[in-house]
C-alpha cells in the first residue's frame, strides 16, 4: 500500500516538474526542475528494484549533463533576450501535432495490459550483481566492443586537444 502512495507521489511530482520545465519564464529554473524531474525518475528505477540504474541515471543525466546544461544556460546569459513572437500559424501546426501525439499515446496505451511477473528471478535483473553477471557472460564481446570504441574516443580526444609544438 505505501508502495502506491510513493508511485503515485513519485508520478505526481515528475509530471509536475516537468510541467514546470516548459511553463517557467527563466531558463536556470527549467534547468532546476528537469533536474528534479531526473531525480523523480530515478526514484522509479529504484521501485522496480533497478538501483544500478538508478544510480548511473543520477550521476549521468542529474550529475553530468544538467551540470553542463547550467553551465551552458549561464554563460548565453537568456535572460537578457526577450520571447520571440509566435505566429498563429505555428502554433496551430503545434497544436495539432501534440493533439495527434495525444492520440497516439491514448491507443497505445488502450492496449497495454498490466501483468504481474511470474518468475521472482526476473524482479532480481535490475541489482548490480546480477547485472555484472549476465554483463560478463552473454554480453561479453559487446561490453569489450564498446570499452575498445570509448578508449579510442578518448585518445582521439586527447590527440585533437594537443597542442602542437611548432
Amino acid at each position: 500500500m505505501l508502495s502506491q502512495y510513493l508511485f503515485f507521489f513519485l508520478c505526481f511530482a515528475a509530471l509536475l516538474s516537468a510541467l514546470m520545465v516548459l511553463l517557467s519564464k527563466k531558463p536556470i529554473h527549467s534547468v532546476l526542475y528537469l533536474t528534479l524531474t531526473f531525480f523523480m525518475l530515478a526514484g522509479h528505477y529504484i521501485m522496480l528494484n533497478a538501483q544500478f540504474l538508478a544510480v548511473v541515471h543520477i550521476i549521468v543525466y542529474a550529475g553530468a549533463i544538467m551540470v553542463l546544461f547550467l553551465f551552458t544556460v549561464m554563460l548565453l546569459n537568456l535572460n537578457l533576450q526577450g520571447e520571440f513572437p509566435k505566429s498563429t500559424i505555428m502554433k496551430f501546426v503545434a497544436a495539432i501535432a501534440g493533439g495527434m501525439f495525444f492520440l497516439v499515446l491514448i491507443g497505445t496505451l488502450k492496449s497495454f495490459d498490466v501483468t504481474t511477473v511470474g518468475n521472482p528471478e526476473l524482479t532480481q535483473i535490475g541489482l548490480v550483481k546480477n547485472l555484472g553477471k549476465i554483463l560478463f557472460s552473454d554480453y561479453l564481446l559487446p561490453f569489450e566492443l564498446s570499452s575498445i570504441l570509448f578508449l579510442s574516443a578518448m585518445v582521439g580526444a586527447v590527440m585533437l586537444g594537443k597542442k602542437d609544438k611548432n
